[in-house]
């Protein structure tokens, strides 16, 4: 890490605080700072440390930038749902890239694998049956996109790094989380859940690149 880096992520932090106390109070005009500001910065961080490979960054920093616009999108009118949902799928796919151009464990890939299967069984199964029953339209988006996130947690796992493990993992909570709230069952801390494990999940990614 560079002092420019830590001084991006200490402003990473800065943001992300403060849209985690705007999703809990509703205050969604600051949100409309500070969550693009939080991406803004930890993208700083990502492009400024000094990456154990330069080809891994670069594939990383192309996911936090679709993760960026992924973000906007989820914060404008609904019709832009889907293409919230398209960018965080083009995202993850850029980290697969990245995490894959690491040495990768068949052991740590095999326990990811056991870890998705579970998750989809238990929360993933549900997700998709609610949605079948309420918006058969979106059945095809929210398989794909649970394919592509998995396939990047086991991904993380292969790396056998305890960075990666953790963010993707976080990401994987963030996004389940959002999912049970948005078609399942609404619940008060639902969105705070998402966004603290969210960016807490991208952070422990670009801590990986160290």
């Amino acid at each position: 890490m560079t002092t420019t880096s830590w001084v991006l992520l200490g402003l990473t932090f800065a943001f992300a605080l403060t849209d985690w106390w705007a999703t809990w109070v509703g205050r969604v005009s600051v949100r409309y700072v500070a969550k693009p500001a939080t991406l803004v910065f930890l993208i700083g961080v990502a492009v400024t440390l000094d990456p154990v490979d330069s080809k891994i960054r670069t594939a990383m920093v192309i996911g936090l930038l679709l993760s960026l616009a992924g973000d906007v999108f989820l914060m404008l009118d609904e019709k832009w749902f889907v293409a919230g949902l398209v960018s965080f799928l083009l995202g993850h796919i850029a980290y697969i890239v990245g995490l894959q151009l690491a040495p990768t464990s068949l052991g740590w890939s095999l326990v990811g694998l056991a870890v998705v299967v579970a998750c989809v069984a238990v929360v993933g199964r549900s997700v998709v049956q609610t949605v079948r029953k309420t918006q058969p339209e979106m059945v095809g988006p929210v398989i794909a996109y649970l394919v592509v996130i998995s396939a990047m947690v086991v991904s993380a796992f292969g790396t056998a790094d305890p960075w990666a493990i953790a963010g993707a993992s976080l990401f994987y909570a963030s996004d389940a989380t959002l999912a049970w709230n948005r078609f399942v069952d609404q619940r008060r801390f639902g969105p705070l859940a998402v966004m603290v494990t969210y960016h807490l999940g991208q952070i422990g990614l670009v801590a990986w690149l160290v």
